[in-house]
Protein backbone atom coordinates (compact mmCIF):
# COMPACT_ATOMS: atom_id res chain seq x y z
CA UNK A 1 0.00 0.00 0.00
CA UNK A 2 1.47 3.33 -1.12
CA UNK A 3 0.77 6.56 0.23
CA UNK A 4 -1.53 7.72 -2.67
CA UNK A 5 -4.26 4.89 -1.04
CA UNK A 6 -4.15 7.94 1.91
CA UNK A 7 -4.06 10.77 -0.36
CA UNK A 8 -8.35 11.18 -0.40
CA UNK A 9 -8.12 11.24 3.16
CA UNK A 10 -5.35 14.06 2.87
CA UNK A 11 -7.70 15.84 0.84
CA UNK A 12 -10.81 14.90 2.63
CA UNK A 13 -9.03 16.89 5.50
CA UNK A 14 -8.17 20.15 3.77
CA UNK A 15 -11.64 20.67 2.78
CA UNK A 16 -12.50 20.53 6.62
CA UNK A 17 -10.51 22.81 7.57
CA UNK A 18 -12.37 25.15 5.69
CA UNK A 19 -15.87 23.80 6.36
CA UNK A 20 -16.27 21.46 9.39
CA UNK A 21 -19.56 19.86 7.97
CA UNK A 22 -18.77 19.47 4.70
CA UNK A 23 -16.42 16.02 4.33
CA UNK A 24 -19.49 14.48 6.25
CA UNK A 25 -22.47 16.08 4.20
CA UNK A 26 -20.32 14.72 1.12
CA UNK A 27 -19.70 11.54 2.02
CA UNK A 28 -23.58 11.62 3.09
CA UNK A 29 -24.83 12.28 -0.32
CA UNK A 30 -22.61 9.70 -1.80
CA UNK A 31 -24.11 7.10 0.52
CA UNK A 32 -27.87 8.02 0.02
CA UNK A 33 -26.58 7.77 -4.11
CA UNK A 34 -25.27 3.95 -3.42
CA UNK A 35 -21.98 4.51 -3.27
CA UNK A 36 -19.22 2.73 -0.99
CA UNK A 37 -16.55 4.53 0.73
CA UNK A 38 -13.49 2.19 1.20
CA UNK A 39 -12.72 2.08 4.53
CA UNK A 40 -15.40 1.08 7.39
CA UNK A 41 -18.54 3.64 8.16
CA UNK A 42 -20.81 2.46 9.87
CA UNK A 43 -21.87 5.75 11.63
CA UNK A 44 -23.48 7.41 8.59
CA UNK A 45 -24.76 4.07 7.24
CA UNK A 46 -27.81 5.33 9.98
CA UNK A 47 -30.41 7.53 7.81
CA UNK A 48 -30.53 10.14 11.13
CA UNK A 49 -26.86 10.15 10.62
CA UNK A 50 -27.25 10.74 6.59
CA UNK A 51 -29.60 13.32 6.96
CA UNK A 52 -28.02 14.83 9.93
CA UNK A 53 -24.93 15.18 8.15
CA UNK A 54 -26.45 16.68 5.10
CA UNK A 55 -28.41 19.07 7.53
CA UNK A 56 -25.70 20.14 9.01
CA UNK A 57 -23.72 20.68 6.17
CA UNK A 58 -26.07 22.99 4.37
CA UNK A 59 -26.60 24.90 7.68
CA UNK A 60 -22.65 25.74 8.33
CA UNK A 61 -22.63 27.63 4.13
CA UNK A 62 -25.70 29.72 5.75
CA UNK A 63 -24.49 30.21 9.05
CA UNK A 64 -20.81 31.42 8.17
CA UNK A 65 -22.19 34.59 6.23
CA UNK A 66 -23.19 35.83 9.36
CA UNK A 67 -21.59 38.85 11.10
CA UNK A 68 -21.33 36.80 14.54
CA UNK A 69 -19.81 33.33 12.73
CA UNK A 70 -16.78 32.79 14.89
CA UNK A 71 -13.64 32.13 12.89
CA UNK A 72 -12.79 28.09 12.57
CA UNK A 73 -10.45 28.55 14.83
CA UNK A 74 -11.79 28.54 17.83
CA UNK A 75 -12.02 25.61 20.14
CA UNK A 76 -15.12 24.53 19.17
CA UNK A 77 -14.61 24.91 15.71
CA UNK A 78 -11.67 23.24 15.80
CA UNK A 79 -13.22 20.09 17.82
CA UNK A 80 -15.96 20.02 15.00
CA UNK A 81 -13.07 20.00 12.42
CA UNK A 82 -11.15 17.14 14.21
CA UNK A 83 -14.20 15.02 14.54
CA UNK A 84 -15.60 15.56 10.79
CA UNK A 85 -12.14 15.03 9.53
CA UNK A 86 -11.40 11.87 11.15
CA UNK A 87 -14.30 10.03 10.37
CA UNK A 88 -14.21 11.27 7.09
CA UNK A 89 -10.61 10.29 6.28
CA UNK A 90 -11.01 7.09 7.76
CA UNK A 91 -14.56 6.48 5.44
CA UNK A 92 -11.87 7.29 2.60
CA UNK A 93 -8.96 5.69 3.49
CA UNK A 94 -8.27 1.96 2.48
CA UNK A 95 -10.01 -1.15 4.08
CA UNK A 96 -7.65 -1.71 7.41
CA UNK A 97 -5.84 1.65 7.26
CA UNK A 98 -8.75 3.52 8.36
CA UNK A 99 -6.72 4.99 11.73
CA UNK A 100 -4.31 5.98 9.21
CA UNK A 101 -6.51 7.71 7.47
CA UNK A 102 -8.02 9.62 10.34
CA UNK A 103 -4.58 10.37 11.78
CA UNK A 104 -3.79 11.99 8.46
CA UNK A 105 -6.76 13.92 7.86
CA UNK A 106 -6.85 15.83 11.22
CA UNK A 107 -3.32 16.38 10.61
CA UNK A 108 -4.02 18.33 7.39
CA UNK A 109 -6.81 20.25 9.23
CA UNK A 110 -5.41 21.80 11.99
CA UNK A 111 -2.77 23.83 10.62
CA UNK A 112 -4.98 24.25 7.11
CA UNK A 113 -7.69 25.69 9.53
CA UNK A 114 -5.46 28.72 10.68
CA UNK A 115 -4.24 29.21 6.87
CA UNK A 116 -7.73 29.13 5.57
CA UNK A 117 -9.05 31.27 7.77
CA UNK A 118 -5.88 34.22 6.72
CA UNK A 119 -6.58 33.84 3.50
CA UNK A 120 -10.42 34.24 4.35
CA UNK A 121 -9.44 37.27 6.38
CA UNK A 122 -7.70 38.83 3.78
CA UNK A 123 -10.66 38.26 1.21
CA UNK A 124 -13.30 39.71 3.33
CA UNK A 125 -11.32 42.57 3.35
CA UNK A 126 -11.13 42.91 -0.14
CA UNK A 127 -14.24 41.43 -1.35
CA UNK A 128 -16.72 41.53 1.58
CA UNK A 129 -17.80 38.61 3.70
CA UNK A 130 -20.68 37.40 2.01
CA UNK A 131 -19.21 37.33 -1.98
CA UNK A 132 -15.68 36.24 0.06
CA UNK A 133 -17.88 33.46 1.86
CA UNK A 134 -19.88 32.21 -1.55
CA UNK A 135 -16.29 32.25 -3.35
CA UNK A 136 -14.79 29.62 -0.60
CA UNK A 137 -17.83 27.89 -0.45
CA UNK A 138 -18.37 26.87 -4.22
CA UNK A 139 -14.23 25.58 -3.75
CA UNK A 140 -14.73 23.92 -0.48
CA UNK A 141 -17.60 22.08 -1.74
CA UNK A 142 -16.78 21.31 -5.32
CA UNK A 143 -12.89 20.12 -3.63
CA UNK A 144 -15.50 17.78 -1.32
CA UNK A 145 -17.55 16.29 -3.76
CA UNK A 146 -14.22 15.85 -6.06
CA UNK A 147 -12.75 14.04 -3.46
CA UNK A 148 -15.07 11.90 -2.45
CA UNK A 149 -16.33 11.10 -6.00
CA UNK A 150 -12.79 9.64 -6.83
CA UNK A 151 -12.60 7.94 -3.49
CA UNK A 152 -16.11 6.08 -3.46
CA UNK A 153 -17.07 2.88 -5.67
CA UNK A 154 -20.75 1.77 -6.38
Amino acid sequence: MTIRGLLPSALIGAVASARSMTPMATIATARLAGRLTPGRLVLLDHPVFKLGALFMGVAELFGDKLKSAPDRTVLLGLVARVASAGIAGAALAPRGRERDGAAIAVAATIPLAYLTLDGRKRAMTRMGQTRSGLIEDALVVAAGALTVALAVRR
